[in-house]
């Protein structure tokens, strides 16, 4: 273990359900593992956990098994096929579904278990402002908001927002169009949300890229792969690679220790459990 590597933490997060937040994180994660990198996926849409299932991993144990006690979080990881180290949720484990923040916390602790040369951990955290999402968001580095543009998604896109600027005073908070008709309307989109959010709470949002609408992206769900594993040539496939590119371009976030590291003490800190 390479006490001295940095992991780069990105929460993923949408404010409603139905906008493409867990094929972005898949998606993501196989496009970064594809360059070369090593990346840990946390399915932490609790309740609704599907990571596994889009990804065509069969893991026996999930994370039920570490709140109950009798796994560590080191024994339920499953490493896919394409090579995405996976932290299986629990599907319809109602427990799970409500989360409180020290349940959450109780989790991460155990993170220190997996203190290894992963480059990137990704959470895909659930929809919405749960208090398990902002604890899992708060404690990432950036915050990747996922939006589709029709009016509830960018309504509740800007809810999320508005919590995290407000309530947590986190800044790294990076929009990314999902599901556009081509890259204009997606900086058309960032443009518009991005206006709000200066205007209504000083905050000027990040942009990464857009994810064009593909009709291969549900065709590779169906087949539980990723598009870059059913079709690395389309549309889709090109955005993933480019989005995994920016990536690994942003700049370093300056940090005490590796950022497995402080994802766990961000999370475990006593300022955000008063919050």
């Amino acid at each position: 273990m390479n006490s001295n590597h940095k992991t780069e933490v990105i929460g993923v997060a949408s404010g409603k359900g139905g906008v493409g937040k867990t094929t972005v994180s898949i998606n993501l994660a196989v496009a970064l593992v594809m360059q070369g990198h090593q990346v840990m996926l946390f399915d932490a849409d609790l309740g609704l956990a599907n990571a596994q299932i889009a990804l065509g991993a069969r893991a026996t144990y999930n994370l039920s098994h570490v709140l109950r006690g009798e796994k560590t979080l080191s024994e339920i990881v499953v490493t896919t096929k394409q090579g995405v180290k996976l932290i299986p949720g629990a599907s319809g484990v109602q427990e799970l579904a409500g989360l409180s923040q020290i349940e959450a916390a109780s989790i991460v602790q155990s993170f220190s278990t997996l203190m290894d040369d992963v480059d990137y951990l990704i959470v895909d955290v659930a929809a919405g402002i749960s208090p398990s999402v902002l604890s899992f968001l708060s404690a990432c580095q950036r915050r990747f908001i996922v939006v589709k543009d029709d009016p509830s998604s960018i309504a509740d896109a800007y809810g999320t927002i508005k919590v995290l600027s407000k309530h947590m005073d986190l800044e790294e908070i990076y929009l990314l169009p999902n599901m556009v008709h081509s890259q204009a309307e997606g900086w058309k989109l960032y443009q518009r949300l991005n206006d709000v959010c200066v205007k209504f709470l000083g905050l000027n949002l990040h942009y990464l890229t857009a994810i064009e609408n593909d009709e291969l992206v549900l065709a590779a769900l169906k087949k539980y792969a990723s598009v870059l594993d059913l079709s690395p040539g389309s549309a889709a496939s090109r955005d993933f690679r480019r989005l995994a590119d920016i990536c690994t371009q942003l700049r370093p976030i300056e940090q005490s220790s590796g950022g497995m590291q402080f994802f766990m003490e961000r999370l475990i800190s006593p300022s955000l459990s008063a919050s």
